[in-house]
């Protein structure tokens, strides 16, 4: 997942958005109260009134907000990102049925994104992922949605890293070396030297550069799309693997990656309150869901017809590295981490600096914002050297995180939301209902794989 500068709470500085700590119930006010007896139809008629009423919606002048191709670009970059080296995987994984749960994720995805904007649209100040969790469950939905979003932004990290030493260590393999008695391999020690490069830009607070390099990233996942599909076509790697159609021992992880493609919710709110007209927001997630899903189908595809069941993990790994194309690919994939692993962090350290005491602008504040900052980039190469497997990590996020994310939390923050009103239908609870069934059934056994598959591949080392 891609984020800007701004945490998920809507934060950047302590005097920024909504102005609350991270616990405070503030939505249960006396204009909810009212409004839980409205229907849906009414709440577009709400949102003028309860503006002027409480003051609390944020200005922005026209010429600030995004268009609908900004727009577009930015749900697109926050969907297209690290999965797409993973797809060739899961399919030789699970078989050609993986094709099946990466649309039918898409689907369900697009509908849960649809229903955050309409969680929203009851009270115009709900800015991010957190206030809506508020919204629907008070202080225990906000501090649940918060956490579920900060530990799928720490694991992304830590995949980050894994994916540096792991294509680092393809282009330059023969980095081996021993330390204090033990042997550090080449991808460990690319590990610790890209969290050393990442450092700097960690330490920044104002992420606003950043912001703009890392929207190249929908850019960069077609070019490596394209790159594959040149080695594939005219570089002596013809598409002659069939493949299986289905394989149950493997699917589970390749539902897991499927799910971890997209997952975009954290962003979605920012996106929809920035866009001047919101009510295109809709067509927004058609658009880049739309083009999420033919790169995440593509890559699979080509990835998988060129190497069977001897994907890796990262289908950049299978490319022959003697060719000049197989190369631009891998360093395409490896500079793309470097303005996102900051913009990925930021969002955790800048919560965990609303716990410290001091002055934003004082010496000792800036002080604890790098030690803090340093300690978590540290903390990620820890689990990244302990947890070095990029698709099994992968597919535990996917299966636990972005499904609680992206598919089970909207589903039940719709139905609290709108359920008190009596806005939702009894066909339309049925399909939330079927939606959260098949996002708990689904992630379970995800969740469960993967967990084995970690803890057999530890044990295989020792």
């Amino acid at each position: 997942m891609e984020t800007n500068g701004r945490s998920p709470d809507g934060w950047f500085l302590k005097e920024d958005s909504l102005k609350e700590p991270l616990l405070i119930n503030s939505h249960a006010t006396a204009e909810d109260a009212k409004r839980k007896n409205l229907t849906h139809k009414d709440d577009e008629k709400i949102l003028v009134v309860n503006e002027a009423a409480t003051g609390k919606a944020v200005e922005e002048s026209a010429a600030e907000r995004s268009s609908f191709l900004q727009a577009c670009l930015n749900a697109s970059n926050v969907l297209v990102g690290v999965g797409i080296l993973s797809t060739p995987y899961a399919l030789s994984q699970g078989g050609w049925l993986t094709l099946g749960f990466l649309l039918l994720f898409a689907i369900i995805c697009l509908y849960t994104g649809i229903l955050l904007r309409k969680c929203m649209d009851t009270d115009p100040s709900i800015l991010s992922y957190p206030d809506i969790g508020q919204a629907a469950f008070g202080r225990t939905g906000r501090l649940l949605v918060s956490v579920m979003l900060y530990m799928e932004l720490y694991c992304v990290a830590v995949e980050f890293l894994v994916m540096e030493g792991d294509n680092l260590a393809s282009i330059f393999p023969f980095a081996d070396f021993t330390f204090c008695g033990s042997v550090v391999t080449a991808p460990q020690y690319y590990i610790a030297l890209s969290a050393l490069v990442f450092m700097p830009s960690v330490w920044l607070r104002d992420m606003s550069l950043l912001s703009y390099i890392s929207a190249v990233g929908v850019f960069a996942a077609a070019a490596i799309v394209s790159v594959v599909g040149y080695v594939g076509a005219f570089q002596g790697v013809d598409f002659s693997h069939s493949g299986t159609l289905i394989n149950f021992s493997g699917l589970p992880v390749s539902v897991g990656i499927s799910a971890f493609c997209f997952c975009g919710h954290a962003l979605f709110p920012n996106i929809y309150r920035s866009m001047k007209n919101q009510q295109h927001f809709t067509k927004v997630l058609i658009v880049c869901f739309s083009l999420a899903s033919i790169l995440y189908g593509g890559m699979a595809v080509l990835g998988y017809t060129m190497f069977g069941d001897d994907t890796e993990s990262q289908v950049t790994l299978n490319l022959p590295r003697a060719l000049i194309s197989s190369r631009i690919g891998i360093w395409i994939v490896l500079l793309n981490p470097f303005a996102k692993f900051a913009l990925t962090v930021n969002p955790i350290a800048v919560a965990m600096e609303e716990f410290v005491p001091w002055n934003l602008k004082s010496k000792e504040f800036i002080l604890g914002s790098v030690c803090i900052r340093s300690l978590l980039v540290f903390s990620a190469v820890i689990v990244a050297l302990a947890f070095p497997y990029f698709a099994l990590m992968m597919a535990f996020i996917g299966s636990f995180l972005s499904i609680m994310v992206a598919v089970i939390l909207p589903c039940l923050c719709y139905l609290s939301i709108y359920g008190r009103a009596g806005g939702v239908s009894s066909a339309e609870v049925s399909l939330v209902i079927t939606v959260v069934f098949v996002g708990i059934i689904t992630g379970s056994i995800g969740t469960y794989s993967a967990i084995r598959g970690l803890i057999g591949n530890l044990s295989s080392q020792h």
